[in-house]
Parts: structure tokens; sequence; C-alpha cells
């Protein structure tokens, strides 16, 4: 009886990170290949990450949503211009202004890197709530091809994303000095992750993703998220 108590209580949990995570779209009910037809059509194999368009006054929030770009598109099975040394070479060719070529010719940056695409990202909220270790943000998410700049991928998302890391210790003085320290530091860049993260894994496998060209049938998630991620 205990045992079915807590497979209940789990379920229960499951059910609630799920609905905590719906947004305003959930009626949508498009499969992967209709959400983003272009991107099955096309295939990119590269993608090259555009430094973030910044709508804040928050000059941290560029550089932590930039360095977090990565692991979750090579995670999604594309190979993906190191960000460090892409950012070098553009800001070398007076191109490193993403806002510029958003709504622009793609094709120079297919010929210099030899990319199939380039991810946008538009920042338009950054606040951190200190005293809750959260931060509230709102980012758009736009993959366009490098050939013909068709956009493969859209999604925006307006998220107050948990950055506590947790540190416990016997001392509460400890604890709350740990805690805040460690959130001074980190929160930034835990939030920047965290949201990209969830953001980009509704993108379809790449070539290199051992679902690529398989997940056409897979349910599309809404194009625009409202809720809270917490891991």
């Amino acid at each position: 009886m205990k045992a079915t108590k807590s497979l209940l209580i789990g379920v229960t949990s499951l059910v609630s990170m799920v609905l905590l995570l719906s947004s305003c779209g959930s009626s949508n009910t498009l499969l992967k290949e209709q959400a983003y037809p272009e991107l099955y059509a096309q295939k990119p194999l590269s993608i090259l990450v555009m430094p973030p368009i910044n709508k804040t006054d928050k000059v941290e929030a560029k550089e932590a949503v930039y360095a977090s770009l990565y692991h979750p598109l090579v995670e999604q099975g594309y190979y993906v211009f190191s960000p460090i040394l892409a950012e070098e070479l553009l800001q070398s060719e007076s191109a490193d202004d993403a806002e510029q070529f958003i709504d622009g010719n793609l094709l120079p940056f297919r010929q210099v890197f030899v990319a199939d695409a380039a991810l946008f990202t538009v920042i338009k909220k950054w606040e951190k709530m200190s005293l809750l270790s959260t931060i509230n943000v709102e980012i758009e998410y736009i993959l366009k091809s490098t050939k013909d700049n068709k956009v493969l991928f859209q999604r925006s998302a307006d998220l107050t994303v948990d950055c506590s890391a947790g540190v416990s210790t016997s001392n509460a003085l400890v604890n709350l000095l740990a805690n805040t320290v460690s959130t001074a530091l980190t929160d930034h860049v835990v939030g920047a992750r965290r949201a990209n993260t969830f953001v980009l894994s509704d993108l379809p496998n790449g070539k290199y993703g051992p679902d690529f060209d398989k997940d056409r049938t897979a349910s599309a998630g809404p194009k625009e998220i409202k809720g809270r991620v917490q891991k």
C-alpha cells in the first residue's frame, strides 16, 4: 500500500511539473514535420551561433546566453561552431552585431563558415530575483537557413528559471552565506543554460542525433512558452 501511495505521489509530481511548463499554446497538436517543414526539407548539418541580440540593460545576460547555447545544439545532433572562435572571427570582420543580419542575406556566413544555418537569439527580458534565486527571462530563438534565409525553427519563451544550486551544512549561517556567494556567481549562467536546454529540446534531431529524420511524427511543442523551469 505504501509503495502504491509513493508511486501515485511520484506520478502526481510529474504531472504537476508538466503542467507547470505548459503554455498558452498547449492546444497545438502539430507533428514536428508539420511545425518545422523547412528544417526537414533542408536537413542542416552545421549551425553558427550568432551573438545574442540583447534588448535589456543586463550585459551579463548576453554573455550567459551565448556561452550556453553550444551544448543543447550539440545534444540535438548538430555540428556547432565554437561560439568563442566564431565571435572572434565575426569581430574581426565587424560582423558581430547580429541585429544587422537577422533580416538580411546570410549567404556570406555560409561561404565563410560553411554553416548550413545560423541561430539568432533575442533577449527581451532578464530580471534576476536574488532572494528567490530565480531569473525571469524572455528569449526568442530563430534558426535560419544560410542558403535562402528561410526560418527553419522558431520558438519564444517567457520563463521563470530556478537557478538554485543548493549548499547545505548543519550551520544555518554558513548555508546562507555560501548560497549567497554561489547565487551571485552562477545564477546567470545556470539560468541561461536551463532556459536554452528546455526551449531547444523541441528542435528536431540533426544528422548526429539518434532520431535524425525519425522524429517527424513526434509531437511538436508550442511555439510560445510560458512557465517555470526548475532543472
